[in-house]
């Protein structure tokens, strides 16, 4: 059973009878307290979807729930829901818009190294890679010897989100942007 120290985002935890999703965590460190350090965590319960704020001191421990990850790579949109296709047995997985809001920003058809995340037989989130590789749509035009660290101008990419990008950047490239950071890495 691990700590609260040790649980990362999207880590699924049984807590009070419920199996919740881990999608936020926030750790701060109140003055005045002999060195503990208090993680709140937003989860979501896999069944209802509802939402709960809960503060856990680091030394407690939780129980992590059974989970699956299955290899996936989306596949079309279906109304409101995602359907991503299993890429070893071909096993569709529907996920609601909602619940995978902040990931959809960062896939397209050719995003590779997503994970499909199933608790109790029922398809909850998505484990996203660090990085994925996305083409500049729309930004400012390159300017010639600009610098490759200093100056930053934004970039609309491939699936509709817009990163921060250095000034040699230019419509048409690819890049490969930090997910968890939404930070321009490198040109891809």
């Amino acid at each position: 059973m691990p700590k609260a120290s040790e649980i990362k985002k999207n880590a699924a935890i049984e807590y009070n009878g419920n199996t919740y999703i881990v999608r936020d965590i926030e750790r701060s460190v109140p003055q005045g307290r002999a060195g503990g350090s208090l993680y709140r965590m937003r989860m979501y319960d896999v069944v209802t979807g509802g939402k709960i704020d809960e503060t856990f001191k680091d030394s407690d421990t939780l129980n992590l729930a059974d989970l699956i990850r299955q290899p996936v790579m989306f596949s079309y949109i279906d109304g409101d829901e995602y359907v991503f296709m299993n890429t070893e047995d071909y096993t569709p997985y529907n996920l609601n818009k909602e619940t995978i809001a902040d990931e959809i920003l960062f896939i397209n058809e050719a995003t590779e190294g997503v994970q499909v995340v199933i608790v109790n037989d029922v398809p909850v989130a998505l484990d996203m890679p660090t990085s994925v590789e996305l083409e500049v749509m729309e930004t400012d035009p390159s300017i010639k010897g600009g610098s490759a660290t200093s100056r930053t101008k934004p970039a609309l990419l491939s699936t509709g989100v817009t990163v921060q990008v250095p000034e040699h950047i230019s419509t048409g490239d690819k890049i490969k942007v930090n997910i968890e950071e939404r930070k321009f890495m490198n040109k891809a």
